[in-house]
């Protein structure tokens, strides 16, 4: 079990989530098990044991404003992100502020954290559960930092610096904590895909490598890639870099029983095939690409859920934004007669889906539209701060 724990673990601090030596992960069967710095294990272990739950993860983020996310909001003690995961899988993250702590703070986070995915609290951290196993706990506190992430950029440009504190913060992000997008060294195999062991490695080293540039978070985004009558693609719930065993060959005939397993956006793949042919897809949940795809400078716009009904293909460095509903929505026809003329699409909240003749080249797109929203969004922001 320890093993876990220590995978876990590291994973966050591997994911840029948590700070390092700043993580601590929780089991509890007969006994409770954890990993993590002293003042941690011992907040964490009190929780879990009032929870009863399995699983549990209490970390400190890596981020420099992550308490001016707390501070920025007036009243209540919920933040609502509007990013597809947020929306889809935590609906809203309720905190605690610093000057809430008192002698009940154990029965406040176990009231929280019993209706919740997963909480914030103020000049501590983040703090998730795992209803059946860690690797649920792992999956929240990801989950949960990437909508704070987003969260927060995207009501920066909006409402702009409250503090030369906070301004601060920004810069030591943009200096400090952002890393340069990089390529996989070695370099990913060009060339057509057509031996099924080849697929099956090269789908998995893609997905490893994907992760590793942080152009997908936790257990989301998928890939896929189509040879003749068969589109090999991840399965449900799959963790792009641990897809070993996690990839199901679908064929286009549905002679098989294997799609039940697939992805939940099987139907994009298949309708994106249909315009490409033959080719590989790669789906990932980059951080800019997600906030610039939710910056609409239509301010007459009356649509409520622009996310789902926009008709509107706009553009972030020539790069199409589409709305519309994930996984067996209307999304799948929207994604391919666009994907097809440029390679690329953002979704609205949601990521990125990319098309090549091989996985070098969908990589390539992804990072490259990473990039592009990422310094739109600095040249946007450039006299904020």
């Amino acid at each position: 079990m320890n093993n876990e724990l220590f995978y876990y673990q590291s994973k966050l601090e591997r994911d840029g989530c948590g700070k390092p030596g700043r993580v601590a992960m929780f089991t509890q069967d007969d006994a409770i098990a954890a990993v993590g710095p002293d003042d941690l294990l011992d907040l964490g272990k009190r929780v879990i044991r009032e929870l009863g739950l399995p699983a549990l993860a209490l970390y400190e983020p890596a981020l420099p404003f992550y308490n001016s996310v707390i501070k920025k909001v007036s009243s209540g003690n919920t933040i609502i992100p509007t990013d597809t995961e947020t929306r889809t899988f935590l609906h809203d993250i309720p905190f605690i502020r610093k000057s809430e702590f008192d002698d009940n703070l154990i029965t406040r986070l176990t009231e929280m954290l019993g209706k919740r995915k997963g909480i914030m609290v103020e000049n501590l951290g983040i703090i998730t559960v795992g209803p059946v196993t860690l690797e649920q706990a792992y999956i929240n506190a990801s989950s949960l930092f990437h909508a704070v992430f987003v969260k927060y950029l995207l009501d920066l440009h909006q409402c702009g610096f409250s503090s030369e504190n906070e301004c601060e913060e920004f810069n030591n992000f943009r200096q400090h904590w952002l890393k340069p997008l990089s390529y996989p060294d070695p370099p990913l195999r060009t060339g057509l895909l057509t031996n099924p062991k080849d697929i099956y490695n090269e789908m998995t080293r893609t997905g490893s490598e994907t992760v590793k540039a942080h152009l997908v978070d936790s257990a989301f985004g998928n890939i896929s890639c189509k040879s003749g009558d068969v589109i090999y693609i991840s399965q449900t719930g799959a963790s792009l870099d641990a897809l070993y065993g996690c990839i199901d060959p679908v064929p286009l005939d549905n002679s098989t029983t294997c799609g039940i397993t697939a992805s939940s956006e099987l139907l994009a793949h298949r309708l994106i095939y249909e315009q490409i042919g033959d080719g590989v897809i790669l789906h990932g949940h980059p951080k800019f690409s997600i906030i610039m795809s939710m910056l609409c400078d239509n301010s007459d716009c009356t649509e409520e859920e622009c996310w789902n009904r926009c008709p509107v293909v706009r553009n972030c460095r020539d790069v199409p934004i589409v709305s519309g509903e994930i996984g067996a929505g209307g999304l799948a026809e929207k994604i391919s007669p666009v994907i097809k003329n440029s390679g690329r699409v953002i979704v609205f909240g949601h990521g990125v889906f990319t098309s090549g003749r091989n996985f070098n080249e969908a990589f390539d797109a992804m990072l490259q539209t990473e990039v592009a929203c990422r310094d739109e969004y600095f040249h946007r922001n450039r006299s904020n701060c």
